[in-house]
């Protein structure tokens, strides 16, 4: 279950969003930005974004996080109506502490999907409920999903959101992501 707790008015360099701060069960903070000039559509727009410190803050070149993120947001710019729900899940749901631990293995030879089972895990830990919920809170339930992870489609579903279209989100690899991307396409089958 999530609790709205906080909303405000944002704007970005990507436009004016409406933020909206929600807290769930296990004490996870989750934000929604909105932008809709007419209440909820159907198939919304939607970028559905792990919270990846080290991507999205840090600027770390070792994930594709924050040239997703910033896809999200330019695609959502163009629109009259979208959504993005950033969720409290660092690391694949292993959390920040873990997933330094994992770029160490990563820097031993070990690939993300290797690495993340040595530690004890399995391969993507995150869950999309919480982003379901988010999303009938605001009385969506058919949406274009911006990603290229078919789990989250999956788990989606399983929730009980129809996705109407999958919408990749395309970015360039350099050396310190190939191998990662690589094997999030050959190991996770995103579409890369």
């Amino acid at each position: 279950m999530i609790k709205k707790v906080a909303e405000a008015f944002f704007p970005t360099r990507y436009g004016k969003f409406t933020i909206h701060a929600f807290v769930d069960g296990q004490g996870g903070e989750h934000i929604a930005l909105t932008r809709c000039a007419h209440g909820p559509h159907r198939a919304v727009p939607v970028r559905v974004h792990s919270r990846c410190l080290t991507g999205d803050t840090l600027t770390s070149m070792r994930c594709d996080c924050r040239d997703q993120l910033v896809a999200a947001l330019r695609y959502l710019e163009r629109r009259k109506c979208g959504m993005l729900i950033y969720l409290d899940q660092e690391g694949r749901g292993i959390g920040l502490a873990n997933k330094i631990k994992a770029y160490a293995l990563q820097d031993q030879g070990m690939d993300t999907v290797e690495a993340n089972v040595h530690l004890g895990f399995g391969e993507d830990m995150r869950d999309y409920s919480v982003a379901a919920d988010i999303l009938k809170y605001f009385g969506v339930k058919e949406i274009s999903l911006l990603t290229n992870n078919p789990k989250k489609v999956a788990d989606l579903e399983r929730h009980g959101i129809k996705i109407t279209k999958r919408i990749p989100l395309i970015t360039k690899s350099n050396r310190y992501n190939r191998k990662y991307l690589e094997t999030k396409k050959e190991k996770m089958n995103h579409a890369l």
